[in-house]
């Protein structure tokens, strides 16, 4: 073999460090929110050590800067393995001679027989060169230095193809959440060799979808724990982690971000200018050509590889990103192998769970496990060691309620048809149009009082909003309930879900947030994971979105609202897949704050990233539902 040798930086930097403490000097809060692991289990961490080698070696690009790359060998030797391959900015910790507890997407990879291939990214830990939130993609390459995502996994590829014994000449590429983006960015311009490519929970639009804004509107919580140390410098390689936040002070995420006061006081009170990420966060509010150049999904053409997108129905991070990413694909390369699974999980819970509940909600089956079993595993065999074809469908999508696996040859699928749950008067909400005029609803928005995301008291937002019952909210003046009667059969959507509000304020801008929700009947039986809760009337949050309103018609080039005028604002709630059940009614819930998972509006048109406490204002809101202006959401229904 022609390894390149470890660069005497790195020598130096391990030989000091005890490599069983690695991992803990990795960030635990970049770790927890953002990089979910596989499933690990004492048994899998001596299967590991016993059956592979580990060698860690720094890989050069095309411009000179060196990636550090952490490699395990098969130690049978005699025969041929395909390679998989993560890129990640979270660490492939451990580092020197301490060894990961599993490999693969899941020990399942390991115990088949593959060489598994994991990287810190340009710019993160033992990597050199500088780091780039979502690097853009350049399809202009003229010279060395242009250089992207893409190129770096090629150029990692061609190395490891003519470096690395015992490889078969193929190449599979996976990875989750931010990892998710880079194995996207693989695709993109793809090495020959790649043959499949996993975006699972893939980073793929921080304005429009994933965890740093939804719709223009910031993703407060999430966004300053996450970037507390993921934004912070790192002057040169260095196997740890930036530090976690750690001033809370109490224990109370709302009362915190209250405290904090408009969003710029986190710069002057925490950040002092010195966190890059938040930075651009401030300084490009608007869907510009920063963000724009963000998103691979207008490079998604010509892909060679075989896709396999996966993502979750409760994913509190990135629903928006498999959603998108396949569809890009699809759009651009129809004939190109592209497969969707979505299942009932939260942030990479597929490969870190069971996936036979949530909460209070059970799905009825080991759903993680089927995922890897029979559709991860055996898809990436075909490809890469060409067992037979497992013969999946285009969507396979589980379909929550019903609680059954979903196959589809396409998605949406085509038996549904589109229909809308209208506002009525009286809290009343149907499928049938409002037939007369109606006087409007109303509610008053204080920023001083914002409707609290949960009703737990927590610090980290955590995922279990996105399944939690909505009663608490249902009772507060400022949220609006609209509820259908009883239903006498099964109603199944399937496919996007849309707002589409006529609306106005007393201010000049606002947030509208959406919840739709599954209310369960008062007799359910209490049949929770959770002994002590009661079924009873739960009402479970199917999709909850946020609108900011000055964005309605474009997120370029944002307007005021004009007080009091009726005005139309439409958004995406992203897609479901659900069956609201005989004896269930179904519930839309209008609020507008969502907060701390949301940062406040002060409902006045003005640059939020530098307002004052003087600029947030009470406004009164109403909700429209005539003839004329018919306030809805829209779901597409399962015909048969």
């Amino acid at each position: 073999m022609n390894f390149i040798s470890t660069t005497r930086t790195l020598r130096k930097t391990l030989s000091g460090l005890v490599p069983g403490l690695l991992l803990a000097a990795v960030s635990l809060s970049a770790v927890a929110q953002q990089r979910p692991g596989a499933l690990v289990n004492k048994e899998d961490s001596i299967y590991v050590r016993q059956h592979y080698t580990k060698i860690e070696r720094m890989v050069p690009m095309r411009d000179g800067v060196k990636l550090f790359t952490s490699i395990y060998l098969p130690k049978d030797s005699t025969k041929t393995y395909p390679i998989m391959f993560d890129r990640t900015p979270y660490s492939v910790a451990p580092y020197g001679e301490a060894y990961k507890t599993s490999l693969g997407p899941s020990m399942l990879f390991a115990k088949d027989g593959y060489i598994f291939v994991y990287q810190d990214v340009r710019g993160r830990y033992m990597s050199e060169g500088t780091f780039v939130g979502v690097r853009p993609h350049n399809p202009n390459k003229q010279k060395p230095t242009d250089i992207d995502e893409s190129s770096d996994t090629y150029d990692t590829i061609d190395w490891l193809l003519k470096n690395v014994r015992s490889n078969n000449g193929k190449v599979g590429t996976w990875g989750i959440s931010a990892p998710g983006f880079y194995t996207t960015m693989t695709a993109i311009e793809a090495h020959p060799a790649l043959k499949i490519a996993s975006p699972q929970a893939p980073v793929t639009d921080w304005f429009m979808g994933d965890d740093r804004h939804h719709n223009g509107a910031f993703f407060l919580m999430g966004t300053f724990a996450f970037l507390s140390s993921y934004g912070q410098p790192r002057p040169e390689p260095t196997p740890k982690g930036a530090p976690a936040f750690s001033a809370y002070v109490t224990p109370d995420s709302y009362k915190f971000y209250m405290d904090l006061g408009p969003i710029k006081n986190a710069n002057e009170k925490y950040f002092k200018g010195q966190n890059g990420i938040w930075n651009e966060m401030m300084t490009h509010g608007t869907y510009d050509a920063f963000w724009q150049a963000r998103t691979p999904v207008p490079h998604l053409k010509n892909i060679k590889p075989a896709m396999l997108t996966v993502g979750g129905w409760f994913d509190q991070e990135d629903l928006y990103g498999p959603l998108k990413t396949y569809a890009g694909v699809e759009r651009n390369n129809p004939a190109s192998p592209n497969l969707l699974v979505m299942g009932p999980w939260i942030h990479g819970g597929w490969a870190r769970s069971t996936g036979e509940s949530l909460g209070n909600i059970k799905f009825g089956d080991k759903t993680s496990q089927f995922y890897r079993e029979s559709i991860e595993f055996p898809l990436f065999n075909h490809y890469l060691k060409g067992t037979p074809d497992p013969q999946l469908p285009k969507a396979y999508m589980f379909e929550t309620g019903s609680n059954q696996w979903k196959k589809y040859d396409q998605w949406p699928p085509k038996n549904t048809e589109e229909k809308s749950l209208y506002f009525h008067p009286d809290g009343k909400l149907s499928f049938t149009p409002p037939a007369t005029a109606s006087a409007p609803d109303e509610y008053i928005s204080d920023p001083k009082k914002p409707v609290p995301f949960t009703n737990e008291i927590r610090i980290i937002r955590g995922s279990d909003f996105m399944y939690e019952d909505q009663r608490f909210a249902a009772v507060r003046p400022d949220v609006l309930v609209y509820e259908s009667d009883v239903l006498t059969d099964d109603v199944t959507i399937s496919g996007n879900v849309m707002a589409d509000l006529f609306v106005s304020t007393s201010g000049t801008d606002a947030d509208f947030v959406v919840k739709l929700i599954d209310v369960y009947p008062d007799n359910a039986p209490n049949d929770s994971p959770i002994p002590t809760t009661k079924m009873g009337g739960f009402q479970l949050l199917i999709r909850g979105e946020v609108m900011r309103a000055k964005f309605r018609k474009s997120f370029s080039k944002p307007e005021p609202m004009v007080p009091n005028k009726v005005t139309e604002v439409t958004f995406d709630m992203q897609d479901a897949a659900h069956t609201f059940k005989k004896g269930h009614k179904i519930m839309v819930q209008v609020q507008s704050s969502w907060f701390p998972l949301v940062d406040r509006n002060p409902q006045k048109f003005v640059n939020i990233y530098e307002a004052t406490e003087a600029d947030f204002q009470k406004a009164t809101h109403k909700v429209y539902f005539s003839k004329q202006q018919p306030s809805r959401v829209v779901v597409r229904v399962l015909t048969k």
